[in-house]
């Protein structure tokens, strides 16, 4: 789920040790959120029975020709822009060959010369460091099919509702110098695209996945044989395939060898790579220009307008957390980084005390969020009743216990606060003549405590204040009950 990728943590080896240093490129395939296809009106939709959203262009049927999905380019556009990037006003599609029982035309569209998108970057934060990772381009390619290898002990089958599906192919430079890196660049992009809507980022669906290029070399070294991990699915599965694939390419070299330039697999299971193929370079793909699709062309215009219909990124966001609403960077960032947490908490700020909606937000309710597995969108609580139950508390009507408590029933009811309160009598006490005969009963029932206190004990006060609360119910106001029993031992 979004909030388990937000709150994901892991210490990462910044150094190989010995000298070695990683140096890391990614390729991310990032599926064009899209009712249809890239070349076809076939639906887009992930789940779908097998082979039931194939047109005959998606089938490679002879005779049929690709028309470009419009929308497809504006995503494209869109992220482009949030990347920093230029946007060319000339870019043509390629074709791809390469033989696969799931690519039935033999070839794949893709943009290899000419691409939509060029020259961008994200920044990303390590610490208290700011690290600027270049981003070589993104291209639009068509997806292939999906190859089923678990049907059957002794056949392959074929679903080719995957097939021409639209990709953003989103390719950094190798900028990357840790598995930590590499993870923080990820959990930025997916923050965006999902933010922009260009894509939903759902790495166990496979609509991202992501290609890493890892070689090692000792530090100021010219760059090493770098091999290719195809197909990770998860930021976890990123992260250990570096790790494992750097130090497997360390022990080979320290023992003589040679890195051989090749795609490999990671298996999760165990936690290693292992050898898929010998990696292919450009010539094997045979690219040249796809004769069905003339040059997309793009008038300044048109990019204007893509650009005027941009939203607030996480980044401009976060920071008007900051300055705004005095968030701390690190709050800022956690409510920033997932587009419908964002959306929570600016409902729940707009009509509460800001720092008291970010606690709130940020400890019990993804706290509950955890438990049961739930994205925030699907959160029973709605972000007018969060609102509402920090407003009781920030206007002494409940404590902050009972406000927990308030918070479990409303989990499970359709009652809003002021509704749970009043039903189960839950105001706070802060008449001070009722908390008064309260605390003359508390003194009287624990002489001895009371005794040690005023002898020099102040630590058991904490306890006294807990039996006034507790006998209270719970209802107490404790800033009050504080102050008031202060008041009463001062004069014993």
């Amino acid at each position: 789920m979004a909030l388990t990728l937000i709150l994901y943590q892991k210490v990462f080896s910044m150094s190989l040790g010995n000298g070695w240093e990683y140096v890391i490129g990614l390729e991310v395939h990032a599926q064009v959120k899209s009712n249809s296809k890239l070349f076809s009106s076939s639906p887009a939709t992930f789940g779908q029975t097998p082979n039931s959203c194939v047109a005959l262009f998606d089938a490679a049927l002879p005779g049929m020709l690709p028309v470009l999905n419009e929308h497809c380019v504006r995503q494209a556009i869109k992220t482009g822009l949030a990347i920093n990037a230029t946007i060319n006003k000339v870019s043509a599609f390629d074709r791809k060959n390469y033989f696969y029982p799931d690519l039935p035309s033999g070839y794949q569209i893709s943009q290899f010369y000419h691409p939509i998108v060029s020259n961008g970057y994200l920044d990303i934060e390590i610490g208290d460091q700011v690290k600027r990772i270049r981003i070589e381009r993104i291209h639009l390619e068509k997806d292939a099919g999906k190859s089923l290898h678990d049907q059957d002990p002794t056949k392959t089958f074929i679903d080719l509702n995957r097939a021409g599906i639209g990709l953003m192919e989103i390719v950094t430079a190798p900028d990357l110098s840790s598995p930590e890196e590499a993870a923080e660049y990820l959990k930025k992009l997916r923050s965006i695209l999902r933010y922009l809507g260009t894509c939903d980022g759902d790495m166990e669906k496979g609509s991202m996945r992501c290609d890493a290029n890892v070689s090692v070399r000792k530090k100021g070294a010219p760059l090493g044989t770098r091999c290719e991990i195809k197909n990770l699915n998860s930021i976890k599965n990123i992260v250990s395939a570096l790790e494992y694939e750097a130090e497997r390419q360390i022990e080979i070299i320290e023992a003589g060898g040679v890195i051989e330039q090749e795609t490999r697999l990671f298996d999760a299971e165990v936690g290693e790579t292992r050898l898929m193929r010998s990696k292919e370079d450009a010539l094997d793909y045979r690219y040249f220009p796809d004769p069905d699709l003339p040059p997309l062309v793009l008038e300044q215009d048109y990019i204007d307008q893509v650009k005027k219909e941009m939203i607030e990124l996480p980044d401009a966001k976060k920071q008007r957390y900051i300055d705004s609403y005095g968030l701390s960077k690190y709050d800022a960032g956690v409510l920033s980084a997932d587009k419908a947490v964002a959306d929570y908490f600016e409902i729940v700020a707009k009509n509460s005390d800001y720092k008291l909606a970010a606690n709130w937000i940020m400890g019990e309710l993804f706290s509950y969020l955890n438990d049961n597995d739930l994205e925030i969108v699907n959160a029973p609580i709605k972000p007018e009743h969060l609102a509402e139950l920090i407003n009781l508390i920030s206007d002494k009507t409940i404590s902050g216990k009972i406000a927990k408590d308030i918070f479990k029933d409303m989990t499970t009811s359709n009652m809003t606060p002021k509704e749970i309160v009043k039903a189960k009598n839950l105001g706070q006490i802060s008449d001070p003549n009722q908390l008064a005969e309260i605390i003359d009963e508390v003194v009287k029932n624990n002489p001895e405590t009371v005794q040690e206190y005023l002898s020099g004990k102040t630590r058991l006060f904490g306890f006294l204040v807990g039996q006034v609360i507790k006998a209270s119910g719970n209802k107490a106001d404790p800033v009050l009950v504080n102050k008031l029993l202060q008041e009463k031992l001062q004069k014993l």
